[in-house]
């Protein structure tokens, strides 16, 4: 009786320390740990040693010491706790964690049934595989090859798995043989309470990659709306002059070739 008296003592304790942790940090982010090998946990919380503070704990736990804290937004963070979850508390903005995390992320091969989170496409190339049974496991997937120099070349490529589904058997396996890691293992982001806004965000994942490429397509964009609406900034009065020196020699090649017309016509 006394032993169990005594876990529960230190299970309260707990609770309380685990509260008052929440309460004196300015982010708290919950992320997955579904997948993610002992190994590369250690490795990620070294690497964010002094940046952000990592706790594994049943959630149970994490609920009732949320619930314990006074703070009315906070409690919606509870939806997104699960049994494969970590807690994240930091100084750091829940976004610029969230993209600390993503770069202590690593390519990893795809299991059957992983979720893909981008569309999976094989290229076409020249591959290491000899001829065999490979040729039939990659035209499983929709593959064209072919035997070039005793090594087995894709002819032509193919989307083996589109964003948001699962990865079929066939699928893995083939992106197993060529080496393609289309997996990213780490820590995933799936939810964040800043205290200072009191406010709770979700979705943040950040993919620098993708929003760099994202930014560049929306610039170029904008620039092109700019010059069409005729829009006068630093960014678009040289193509502006440039333009108008254009059609200055155009005009001026018009004018020549009707006085030189004109010219003829009087002439004869």
């Amino acid at each position: 009786m006394e032993k169990g008296s005594t876990k529960l003592e230190e299970k309260k304790k707990y609770i309380v320390s685990l509260a008052d942790r929440i309460k004196h940090s300015k982010t708290i982010l919950i992320a997955s740990i579904k997948n993610l090998p002992s190994s590369q946990f250690h490795k990620i919380k070294k690497n964010l040693r002094g940046k952000a503070d990592i706790k594994v704990v049943k959630k149970s736990i994490i609920d009732r010491a949320i619930s314990s804290v006074e703070k009315g937004a906070l409690q919606n963070l509870k939806s997104h706790i699960d049994a494969d979850t970590a807690l994240f508390f930091s100084d750091l903005e829940a976004f610029e964690l969230s993209a600390l995390l993503s770069d202590n992320q690593t390519p990893a091969k795809a299991k059957t049934g992983d979720i893909a989170a981008d569309d999976i496409s094989i290229d076409a190339g020249p591959t290491d595989l000899v001829p065999g049974p490979a040729i039939s496991e990659l035209s499983s997937v929709g593959l064209k090859v072919a035997v070039e120099g005793g090594k087995i070349a894709i002819k032509q490529g193919v989307l083996v798995a589109k964003k948001g589904e699962p990865i079929k058997e066939n699928v893995a396996a083939v992106l197993g043989k060529l080496n393609i890691l289309p997996m990213k293992v780490g820590f995933a982001p799936i939810a964040a309470y800043d205290s200072i806004s009191e406010k709770i965000y979700v979705g943040i994942k950040i993919d620098k990659t993708a929003t760099l490429e994202e930014l560049r397509i929306s610039l170029s964009k904008a620039l092109n709306f700019a010059l069409n609406i005729k829009y006068v900034s630093k960014e678009t009065i040289s193509r502006f002059i440039a333009k108008a020196a254009m059609e200055e020699k155009a005009i001026e090649k018009l004018i020549e070739s009707k006085a030189n017309q004109s010219g003829e016509v009087k002439n004869e």
